[in-house]
């Protein structure tokens, strides 16, 4: 399903937004940082025998152009792998560095979906055990580790998971192991990724972890709002992370920065830092945005901006948990805009699961210098939970511009264990959030 088969109502919202944004001016963009690389070389699938009838299997085709880019003479320069219009199916491959996939305008590269042949491989460091069962995991469907500049984007072309028969192995509580992503670079470096349909994932959609300069533009991501953990896109203890300009309609959060899972991800302690979220549009059952709670490596510098959410749980939820340790720090949040939620802003100490019953309920996380300003928001049914643990409050939290209206007079906000400060916040906030002063996160002049 692309923008063009959303709902007429959807598609105007979406329309909307983007003329908003795009009004005041040449919108700031990172989709630059990572360049859009001339490649020396081009190869067609379709040379290696690939055949897009959509029953022909072509994971042979896959592997061996890739394996002629991997030892292509010049292999610095690069090698587009074009991707020609017709529905490819394949089993999950590997890329190399120093490639372009390109997926022309109605090409599909899907998802064969045979869970004995899928490969698996050793759970992340960060979280000692694969996220959904212990053990290992199955590789995502198409995979990246230790590489650098890699490209893939296209005219529009889809990238698709056929998720389905795995989403209802996780219903049906018959998974062996952690399903596969859809995507995923691991130890990688100039990714950029633009212009491509991601749909129906398995599992977590769009999965940076442990990478460094990594760019997101231009991308529809698809799947079911009941689809099981289906999350868009997922920074994981990586830094200098773009993601922008982008449409994504999924079954779990829409964006979450994520940083390793309890003492697993304390002892690895990478954390995710230097990340910009921005013009964003979309819809989950979960939250919008979302920085948690795999939080135990630590989260700093997020910058998340433009952000237009309908028919969704949680506008902005920032989530961790006792046992997570690490520190989120240097958050600020701006220009977002909710219509039907359930909740606007969301702030918790108690959210999410533990691997095992390992962690250290001591490892308390540290919360601190939050900025959430210009923010506006109808139909909504709470306005906020700012909720931190009893033994490490919540601390320098600023709200500034905030108004939430509801469908049954005004929303509440519900806070405990939280020190900050709100300014033009309508509904009131909470008395734990109208200190003025420094210690307390005083907002200052920010407008």
């Amino acid at each position: 399903m692309g923008i063009s088969r959303l709902p007429i109502s959807v598609f105007v919202f979406f329309l909307l937004s983007a003329h908003h944004h795009l009004s005041l001016g040449d919108p700031i963009t990172c989709s630059g940082t990572v360049p859009m690389k001339h490649r020396s070389q081009m190869l067609s699938i379709s040379d290696f025998g690939a055949v897009g009838d959509g029953t022909t299997l072509n994971t042979n085709a896959f592997n061996a152009a890739i394996d002629r880019i991997r030892n292509a003479k010049n292999v610095s320069e690069g090698t587009l792998l074009y991707v020609p219009r017709g529905v490819y199916l394949t089993q999950s491959f590997n890329l190399t560095s120093h490639m372009t996939l390109y997926l022309a305008d109605g090409a599909v590269i899907k998802a064969l979906q045979d869970r004995e042949k899928w490969p698996l491989i050793d759970p992340l460091p960060s979280y000692g055990r694969g996220r959904e069962r212990p053990g290992q995991r199955y590789i995502s469907f198409i995979h990246g580790d230790g590489l650098t500049d890699v490209v893939i984007t296209g005219k529009n072309g889809t990238i698709d998971g056929a998720g389905e028969p795995w989403w209802n192995m996780w219903r049906h509580g018959t998974l062996k192991f952690t399903r596969p992503g859809l995507v995923e670079f691991k130890n990688s470096t100039d990714i950029l990724i633009s212009h491509v349909v991601l749909q129906n994932s398995p599992f977590w959609t769009l999965h940076p972890v442990y990478c460094s300069g990594v760019v997101v533009h231009h991308v529809t991501i698809l799947a079911p709002t009941d689809s099981p953990n289906t999350d868009g896109i997922d920074p994981d203890s990586s830094s200098n992370v773009c993601i922008e300009d982008s449409y994504i309609s999924t079954g779990d959060d829409l964006v979450a920065v994520k940083s390793g899972w309890d003492e697993y991800g304390i002892a690895y302690n990478r954390p995710s830092r230097d990340i910009t979220i921005r013009r964003i549009t979309g819809s989950s059952p979960f939250a919008g945005i979302a920085i948690g709670s795999e939080t135990s490596g630590g989260i700093q510098n997020v910058t998340v901006e433009n952000i237009t959410l309908y028919n969704s749980g949680i506008g902005v939820h920032i989530k961790t948990n006792i046992g997570r340790g690490g520190s989120i720090q240097g958050i600020t949040v701006s220009g977002v805009h909710l219509e039907k939620v359930r909740t606007g802003i969301k702030i918790s100490g108690d959210t999410g699961d533990h691997p095992d019953d390992k962690f250290n309920a001591s490892a308390l996380p540290v919360v601190r210098g939050i900025t959430i300003k210009n923010v506006w928001g109808i139909k909504v049914e709470r306005a906020g939970m700012v909720q931190g643990l009893k033994d490490a409050p919540f601390t320098n939290l600023c709200f500034s511009n905030v108004t939430f209206t509801g469908t049954k007079g005004s929303p509440i906000w519900k806070c405990s264990d939280v020190v900050g400060a709100a300014e033009k916040v309508n509904p009131t906030a909470c008395p734990e959030l109208t200190s003025t002063s420094q210690q307390g996160g005083y907002c200052g002049n920010q407008t």
